[in-house]
Protein backbone atom coordinates (compact mmCIF):
# COMPACT_ATOMS: atom_id res chain seq x y z
CA UNK A 1 0.00 0.00 0.00
CA UNK A 2 1.52 3.35 -1.01
CA UNK A 3 1.78 6.30 1.36
CA UNK A 4 -1.36 8.19 0.21
CA UNK A 5 -3.44 5.03 0.61
CA UNK A 6 -1.90 4.36 4.04
CA UNK A 7 -2.64 7.93 5.13
CA UNK A 8 -6.24 7.66 3.95
CA UNK A 9 -6.56 4.31 5.73
CA UNK A 10 -5.14 5.78 8.94
CA UNK A 11 -7.56 8.71 8.79
CA UNK A 12 -10.48 6.28 8.37
CA UNK A 13 -9.20 4.09 11.22
CA UNK A 14 -8.86 7.07 13.57
CA UNK A 15 -12.38 8.26 12.76
CA UNK A 16 -13.85 4.77 13.13
CA UNK A 17 -12.09 4.34 16.49
CA UNK A 18 -13.83 7.48 17.79
CA UNK A 19 -17.20 6.54 16.26
CA UNK A 20 -17.11 3.00 17.70
CA UNK A 21 -16.68 4.48 21.19
CA UNK A 22 -19.20 7.32 20.73
CA UNK A 23 -16.42 9.82 21.42
CA UNK A 24 -17.36 12.32 18.73
CA UNK A 25 -19.48 14.07 21.35
CA UNK A 26 -16.25 14.91 23.19
CA UNK A 27 -14.14 15.73 20.13
CA UNK A 28 -14.82 19.43 19.73
CA UNK A 29 -11.97 21.43 18.21
CA UNK A 30 -11.34 22.97 21.65
CA UNK A 31 -11.11 19.60 23.40
CA UNK A 32 -8.99 18.06 20.68
CA UNK A 33 -6.59 21.00 20.77
CA UNK A 34 -6.27 20.69 24.52
CA UNK A 35 -5.64 16.94 24.23
CA UNK A 36 -3.11 17.58 21.47
CA UNK A 37 -1.29 20.06 23.67
CA UNK A 38 -1.17 17.55 26.51
CA UNK A 39 0.32 14.89 24.24
CA UNK A 40 2.93 17.33 22.93
CA UNK A 41 3.85 17.99 26.56
CA UNK A 42 4.31 14.25 27.13
CA UNK A 43 6.54 14.09 24.07
CA UNK A 44 8.60 17.03 25.30
CA UNK A 45 9.19 15.30 28.64
CA UNK A 46 11.29 12.66 26.90
CA UNK A 47 13.75 15.31 25.70
CA UNK A 48 13.54 17.90 28.46
CA UNK A 49 16.91 17.34 30.14
CA UNK A 50 18.85 15.77 27.28
CA UNK A 51 21.68 17.43 25.42
CA UNK A 52 21.34 17.91 21.68
CA UNK A 53 23.61 14.93 21.16
CA UNK A 54 21.66 12.72 23.57
CA UNK A 55 18.37 13.68 21.95
CA UNK A 56 19.58 12.19 18.67
CA UNK A 57 20.87 8.96 20.24
CA UNK A 58 17.86 7.47 22.00
CA UNK A 59 17.93 3.89 23.20
CA UNK A 60 15.61 1.45 21.47
CA UNK A 61 13.24 1.49 24.46
CA UNK A 62 13.23 5.29 24.71
CA UNK A 63 12.67 5.61 20.95
CA UNK A 64 9.66 3.29 21.24
CA UNK A 65 8.22 5.52 23.99
CA UNK A 66 8.86 8.63 21.89
CA UNK A 67 7.24 6.99 18.85
CA UNK A 68 4.13 6.22 20.92
CA UNK A 69 3.87 9.85 22.02
CA UNK A 70 4.40 11.02 18.45
CA UNK A 71 1.58 8.71 17.38
CA UNK A 72 -0.72 10.23 20.02
CA UNK A 73 0.08 13.70 18.69
CA UNK A 74 -0.55 12.57 15.12
CA UNK A 75 -3.86 10.91 16.00
CA UNK A 76 -5.20 14.00 17.78
CA UNK A 77 -4.05 16.18 14.89
CA UNK A 78 -5.90 13.92 12.46
CA UNK A 79 -9.07 14.11 14.57
CA UNK A 80 -8.79 17.90 14.78
CA UNK A 81 -8.39 18.12 11.02
CA UNK A 82 -11.45 15.91 10.57
CA UNK A 83 -13.57 18.03 12.89
CA UNK A 84 -12.50 21.25 11.14
CA UNK A 85 -12.59 19.72 7.64
CA UNK A 86 -8.96 20.68 6.98
CA UNK A 87 -6.94 18.62 4.51
CA UNK A 88 -3.65 18.34 6.39
CA UNK A 89 -1.64 17.42 3.30
CA UNK A 90 -2.93 20.44 1.38
CA UNK A 91 -2.38 22.67 4.42
CA UNK A 92 1.19 21.39 4.85
CA UNK A 93 2.06 21.99 1.18
CA UNK A 94 0.57 25.50 1.39
CA UNK A 95 2.56 26.23 4.55
CA UNK A 96 5.78 25.02 2.94
CA UNK A 97 5.21 27.52 0.13
CA UNK A 98 4.70 30.32 2.68
CA UNK A 99 7.87 29.26 4.49
CA UNK A 100 9.87 29.24 1.25
CA UNK A 101 9.04 32.93 0.86
CA UNK A 102 9.74 33.73 4.52
CA UNK A 103 12.97 31.74 4.54
CA UNK A 104 14.60 31.91 1.09
CA UNK A 105 17.33 29.26 1.00
CA UNK A 106 19.94 31.61 -0.41
CA UNK A 107 19.47 34.03 2.51
CA UNK A 108 18.99 31.71 5.47
CA UNK A 109 21.09 28.65 4.71
CA UNK A 110 22.85 27.59 7.90
CA UNK A 111 21.07 30.16 10.09
CA UNK A 112 18.59 29.43 12.86
CA UNK A 113 17.38 33.01 13.14
CA UNK A 114 13.68 33.79 12.73
CA UNK A 115 12.74 35.48 9.46
CA UNK A 116 12.04 38.78 11.26
CA UNK A 117 15.64 38.86 12.46
CA UNK A 118 17.25 38.72 9.03
CA UNK A 119 14.59 40.58 7.07
CA UNK A 120 16.48 43.87 7.36
CA UNK A 121 19.87 42.35 6.45
CA UNK A 122 21.05 43.60 3.12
Amino acid sequence: MDKPDRLKGLEQEVLQFALDRDWNQFHSPKNLTMALSGEVGELIEHFQWLSQEQSGQLSEDKLAEVAAEMADVYIYLIRLSQELDVDLVDAAFAKIEVNKKKYPADRVRGSSRKYTEYDNDS
